[in-house]
C-alpha cells in the first residue's frame, strides 16, 4: 500500500469521496496518522483532477499534493452498479471500515440512510458548502463573512481577496477529527455517526471565534481597514535600506521591550508615554497609538540593511519575520535538513517537492510519500474488500464502471 505508515489510526479504513480541499485535506491528515485512507473518483478523475498548479508534464501538483499516501480506487458512482459498488466498499465489513468522508452533491450523492441499512456502526462525514447542500467555495464564503472589506489598504474601496483557502483548511481539519471522535465513540459504545460539517458554519464559526461578530454587534458599524497593521496590538511591516521588507510584531509587554532594545527607542517612547499619559506597555495603547509609534520606528529600519536589521531583532529578541516570496519560501526549507520539506518521487511528475506531516509523533516526522496514479488501487481493493473476480472486474471495466 502506498506510502502508508504505521500510526494511532493504523487499522482504520476511511473511504474519501471528495474533491478541491476540505474532503482530501481530511483524508490526508487521517493518512498520515496511519487511517488506510481510500480515495474514490470518477473513471476519468475528479472535477479537481487536473486543477492548477500544473507540473511540466501537464500533472496536476495540487491533486498529487493533497492525494499523497492515499490509494485510488475509480468507480462511476452515477451508475446503478457503481453506486453499488461503492455502498460495498464503505459498508465493507471490519472492525476499522465503515467509514466515510465525501463532499458528494447531487442526487447519486450517499445517504447516511444508505449506509445504515447495509451497516448499522457506519460513520459518514459530510461536508457541504451550506447547511442543506448549497454550494460554496472558500472564496465565496469568505466574501460574504466579511474578511475581504477588513482586508487591505485603509484608503481601499471594495474589497481585497486572498489567495489561502483557509475555511477549506480549517474544515478538513474539523471532518478529520470528527472521523477520529466518531471511531473513539463507535469503540466505546457500538453505534456510528451522521456528522454534517457546512463550510459557511465553519467561516462564520471561525470569525465569531475571534470576536469579530460580537465586535460588529456591539459597535453597530463594521471594522475600519487597516493597511498591514495588526488589530489591537502593535505590528506592521518596515522597509529596510536594501528594500527588503519585515514584518514585525509587539504583542507582549516583553516583546515590545525588546523591539525598544533592539532599536534604541527606549527614552523616546518612555516620552512618548509621558507626554500622552498613555501605557505603552498595555497592547490596547499601544494599538491606538500605532501610527505614531510606526513613525518613530520606520527611520531605524530605513537607515539599515536586511543583514544588520536581522542581526540586531534577533539579538533582542524580537518577533519578527522577512517577507519572502514563494521561491525563497523553498530555498530557506530545503535548506533546513531537519525541516518537513523535502523531494520525492512522484509518478507522472517526476521530482516533487513535498511536506511531511506538520506534528511530531513521538518525535518522529513521518516522511512524505507520492499519491499514487488514478486507479492504481481499482482491483487490489475491489478485489479484497468486496471479494470481486478478476473477470468480474474485467466487466465492470468494459462497461465503465471502474477505471
Amino acid at each position: 500500500m502506498i506510502g502508508r505508515v504505521m500510526g494511532p489510526l493504523a487499522g482504520i479504513r476511511v473511504i474519501e469521496a471528495s474533491s478541491f480541499v476540505a474532503g482530501p485535506s481530511a483524508g490526508l491528515a487521517l493518512s498520515q496518522l496511519g487511517a488506510d485512507v481510500i480515495r474514490v473518483d470518477p473513471p476519468t478523475g475528479g472535477s479537481d483532477a487536473r486543477r492548477w498548479p500544473l507540473s511540466r508534464t501537464g500533472s496536476s501538483l495540487f491533486w498529487t499534493n493533497l492525494n499523497r499516501g492515499k490509494r485510488s480506487v475509480t468507480i462511476d458512482h452515477r451508475t446503478e452498479e457503481g453506486l453499488e459498488l461503492l455502498l460495498g466498499l464503505v459498508t465493507a465489513p471490519g472492525p476499522g471500515a465503515g467509514i466515510l468522508v465525501d463532499n458528494m452533491v447531487g442526487r447519486s450523492r450517499i445517504r447516511h440512510e444508505q449506509l445504515i441499512a447495509r451497516r448499522a456502526d457506519a460513520i459518514h462525514v459530510h461536508i457541504e458548502g451550506r447547511r442543506g447542500g448549497l454550494p460554496a467555495v472558500d472564496y465565496s464564503i469568505n466574501a460574504e463573512v466579511g474578511v475581504p472589506m477588513m482586508t487591505g489598504p485603509s484608503d481601499r474601496v471594495g474589497p481585497v481577496n486572498h489567495v489561502l483557502p483557509a475555511w477549506d483548511l480549517v474544515t478538513g481539519m474539523i471532518a478529520a477529527t470528527s472521523v477520529a471522535a466518531a471511531v473513539v465513540h463507535r469503540d466505546r459504545t457500538g453505534h456510528g455517526s451522521k456528522v454534517d460539517v457546512a463550510l459557511s458554519d465553519v467561516a462564520l464559526a471561525g470569525v465569531a471565534e475571534m470576536g469579530w461578530l460580537a465586535e460588529a454587534h456591539e459597535s453597530g458599524s463594521a471594522r475600519e481597514r487597516l493597511g498591514n497593521h495588526m488589530f489591537g496590538t502593535f505590528g506592521v511591516d518596515f522597509a529596510t535600506s536594501d528594500k527588503r521588507r519585515v514584518m514585525v510584531v509587539a504583542l507582549t509587554t516583553g516583546q515590545w521591550h525588546a523591539l525598544q532594545r533592539a532599536t534604541g527607542t527606549e527614552s523616546v517612547f518612555a516620552a512618548l508615554a509621558q507626554t500622552f499619559g498613555a501605557d505603552l506597555d498595555d497592547e490596547g495603547a499601544r494599538y491606538r497609538f500605532r501610527d505614531t509609534i510606526e513613525s518613530i520606528l520606520r527611520p531605524w529600519f530605513a537607515a539599515r540593511d536586511f543583514a544588520n536589521v536581522e542581526k540586531s531583532l534577533d539579538a533582542a529578541r524580537v518577533l519578527w519575520s522577512p517577507y519572502r516570496d514563494m521561491s525563497e519560501v523553498v530555498k530557506i526549507a530545503l535548506e533546513d535538513s531537519a525541516g518537513i520539506v523535502h523531494e520525492i518521487e512522484q509518478p507522472g511528475v517526476g521530482t516533487m517537492l513535498s511536506a511531511a506531516a506538520p506534528w511530531r509523533w513521538g518525535d518522529v516526522h513521518a516522511k512524505s510519500s507520492a499519491a499514487p496514479d488514478l486507479s492504481a488501487h481499482t482491483d487490489e481493493v475491489l478485489g479484497d474488500a468486496l471479494g470481486l473476480s478478476n473477470a468480474e472486474l474485467a466487466g465492470l471495466r468494459t462497461r465503465g464502471v471502474v477505471g
